[in-house]
């Protein structure tokens, strides 16, 4: 079954929540003001609630309380608004495709590890790096959907023993990537450009020279990989660090592990 039947099905089962699109759009329109953004968010009295808990965590570590969301949007600025917006929606969107086969709270926190990570990495690397913890985040749908489409091809692909990475399983048991799927999924649901296209081309082999974005992506998820199935020992480092394109120095990879996992687990709780 083609990558493309998967996501019609995920079309089919669930609907992105239209607030993610509206505030694209309004974000991206120069006459916006916090008042907008804040009057928009605030139709959702949950989702309000949330975003102000996440901007007054120690995510921002701003020193005063943030009591509504114009406040918010004039404090840590728009696009770290849309990121937290947009992490609620990943979760609403993974409590939609639940399976046996899938633990969702580990999913979710394989999720947010691979945003933490892909944001860290980025940083040092391309302004606006919120948009690679957003990019992590959605990652991983396509795993979600694909286990809840097909479980006893899910159920062969999760047995598989060899000494593969996963997106290499991936493409054995199915004939592509989960990340792949995701980018499909979001470009139905006419996410930004920005938010799929790095996703269907992360694992792409063919490319001579990957792109930073997808480079960043792969390291990332490759990371979290590694940590939870290969603990991230140092033999399991040098064996896949090429395939992973990883740059960093082992020792540093830790430091960088430790901080990014005490991250999610705090982000864990708040989006609890």
């Amino acid at each position: 079954m083609p990558f493309t039947e998967y996501a019609q099905f995920a079309n089919h089962t669930a609907t992105l929540p239209d607030i993610a699109l509206r505030l694209r759009e309004i974000l991206d329109d120069p006459a916006t003001d916090a008042q907008a953004i804040g009057h928009l968010i605030g139709i959702d009295p949950a989702l309000s609630a949330k975003v102000l808990r996440l901007a007054n965590s120690a995510l921002f570590r701003f020193p005063a309380q943030i009591d509504n969301i114009a406040r918010a949007v004039n404090v840590v600025g728009g696009e770290a608004i849309y990121m937290l917006v947009m992490a609620e929606t990943a979760k609403k969107l993974q409590s939609q495709f639940t399976t046996d086969l899938v633990n969702p709270r580990t999913h979710w926190y394989k999720s947010i590890l691979t945003g933490v990570l892909a944001q860290r990495l980025a940083k040092p690397h391309i302004r606006g790096s919120e948009r690679f913890f957003v990019l992590g985040l959605l990652y991983h749908l396509g795993e979600m959907v694909t286990a809840l489409r097909d479980p006893e091809k899910y159920s062969q692909y999760i047995n598989d023993t060899r000494a593969l990475s996963p997106w290499r399983k991936q493409l054995h048991a199915f004939g592509f990537d989960f990340a792949l799927l995701s980018g499909a999924i979001y470009q139905q649901w006419q996410l930004p450009i920005q938010l799929y296209a790095p996703l269907m081309d992360t694992h792409d082999n063919t490319m001579a020279h990957k792109p930073l974005e997808e480079r960043l992506l792969l390291q990332a998820n490759g990371i979290v990989w590694l940590l939870g199935e290969q603990d991230l020992c140092e033999q399991a480092y040098i064996t896949y660090r090429e395939e992973l394109k990883i740059t960093i120095e082992y020792k540093g990879l830790i430091a960088l592990c430790e901080e990014a996992q005490q991250q999610a687990h705090a982000l864990q709780a708040l989006f609890s």
